[in-house]
């Protein structure tokens, strides 16, 4: 695939080529021009000048754009899951649910296109108010930047420029450096249902170069960044007076009481610790469970990690494939060794071979160790025994992220417990934390990010409120 920039509406670029290489064989798939400072100002200019147009855009015509592009990329969703599969090494089956998820978010926000309102605020509640009619609306705030990671390039492209769209906004987008096929597809779908020219402009390259540009310049008045925390605080350092989102991961645990359903909660924490490879920010990394149910778990958990087939992310029976780069397999392998050296103990898994990292699970392992204190981003998963349900909370809690954490149990008591201990922005209940409907808020407390996404809650954080105060009485 011979990509292109898109700038202005139009398909620009033909310096420096990128290659894109399939994750799992290595083999060249496409290739896309390095965005120069030059084309990142022009895609910047070119949003700006769109700014208006799409201000001016009646709702139901950025609602009719928004269902059009979910409508064609329906149609064309296996060859954007091969893409995918191809581009990010994720398995074919998740790759094609991930397009299922993207199609579902541009639905909802051409329907949240049509129910951004506002209020009327009583003004004459105050003595000052007296006489004056008062309302607020929400307005587009004009361009926004929008990051995107490597792990979901459909899907987390699509959080970003549907509620932007949705909300009269433009958009100055750059994908990941690994995965930027999928969004030029997605470029590709906006303007073939009818995007107004300049409404998105995608520019390719790196962070400090390509990304810098657009955080720092003051036109774009909003970034919404998905990645690491370190991106993430560089960002708020250099971003200046604008609206800043961050959703930059988490170390998910899963709290298991004694009334849980082992064999659900192993069944369904393989599959959340190792579905695309642990590259994901949700993925369970820490189950804590007590004493009198640990060595059940434990076995249920090594039989269900087993069952798992590794290899090519084509083959329809894979669940595991690649990581994104062999340098990412080889940081995860290191980490486990480290903690080995520390007194940790392999239960299953552990091996490398290229860019695959095996399903890994470990026990004996304490807080001090990367595994379980830092955002792990692979195939691993550790098990902590506890003595009580009260402690599990509270090693679940001590942590400096706060994305998302789950608990399995059948007793209401226990499940409103945790929802008042856990301090994460989301707490899921018999289910893992890698749940997310598109449609609810979603975000972390702490070190896990800024703000919210889900379609409404990201128009919320793209727009600004507007307040009119108007003086009655004075036509005469």
């Amino acid at each position: 695939m011979q990509a292109k920039l898109f700038i202005g509406g139009r398909w620009l670029g033909s310096c420096q080529l990128d290659l894109i290489t399939n994750k799992y064989t290595g083999e060249v798939i496409g290739e896309i021009p390095k965005a120069t400072p030059d084309e990142v100002e022009a895609a910047i200019a070119a949003a700006d000048q769109a700014a208006p147009v799409m201000a001016d855009l009646p709702a139901y015509q950025r609602a009719k754009i928004l269902l059009k592009t979910a409508q064609i990329l329906s149609s064309n969703q296996e060859e954007v899951a091969n893409l995918i599969a191809l581009e990010a090494g994720k398995a074919i089956v998740f790759a094609r649910a991930e397009v299922d998820r993207a199609v579902c978010a541009l639905t909802i926000a051409s329907e949240e296109a049509k129910r951004i309102g506002g209020e009327v605020v009583p003004l004459d509640a105050v003595p000052a108010g007296e006489g004056f009619f008062g309302m607020w609306q929400r307005r587009p705030i004009g361009i926004v930047g929008a990051i995107t990671p490597f792990n979901f390039p459909l899907n987390l492209v699509v959080h970003k420029l549907a509620p932007a769209i949705a909300a009269g906004n433009t958009v100055v987008l750059k994908p990941a450096e690994q995965t930027p096929l999928t969004a030029v597809k997605l470029c590709e779908y906006f303007a073939e249902a009818g995007l107004p020219d300049g409404a998105i402009n995608l520019v390719h390259g790196d962070g400090p170069t390509v990304g810098s540009q657009i955080v720092t310049d003051p036109r774009v008045r909003k970034i919404s960044f998905t990645g690491s925390r370190a991106v993430g605080q560089e960002i708020i350092s250099r971003a200046g007076v604008k609206k800043v989102t961050l959703e930059l991961g988490n170390t998910s645990p899963v709290v298991v009481a004694r009334d849980a359903n082992l064999d659900l909660v192993a069944n369904r924490c393989a599959f959340g610790a190792f579905y695309y490879s642990g590259q994901v920010c949700i993925s369970t990394q820490r189950i804590y469970a007590e004493k009198a149910i640990m060595e059940t778990l434990k076995e249920k958990l090594i039989k269900e990690t087993e069952s798992l087939k590794v290899g090519n992310p084509l083959d329809e029976q894979v669940t595991v494939g690649p990581m994104i780069h062999e340098d990412e397999a080889k940081r995860v392998q290191n980490c486990v060794e480290q903690a080995v050296s520390d007194g940790a103990r392999i239960l299953t898994g552990g091996q490398r071979k290229n860019a695959t990292y095996w399903p890994t699970v470990l026990d004996n392992v304490n807080g001090s160790m990367d595994v379980v204190s830092k955002e792990i981003f692979g195939p691993v998963v550790s098990l902590i025994e506890t003595e009580s349900f009260e402690e599990s909370l509270a090693l679940a809690d001590a942590t400096q992220y706060g994305l998302q954490a789950s608990i399995f149990t059948k007793d209401i008591d226990q499940m409103f417990q945790a929802i008042k201990r856990l301090d994460f922005g989301g707490i899921v209940v018999n289910e893992i934390p890698a749940f997310r409907a598109d449609h609810m808020p979603y975000g972390g407390n702490r070190q896990s990010g800024l703000g919210r996404e889900g379609i409404r809650f990201a128009i919320e954080e793209m727009t600004n409120i507007q307040m009119i105060s108007i003086k009655l009485g004075t036509s005469s």
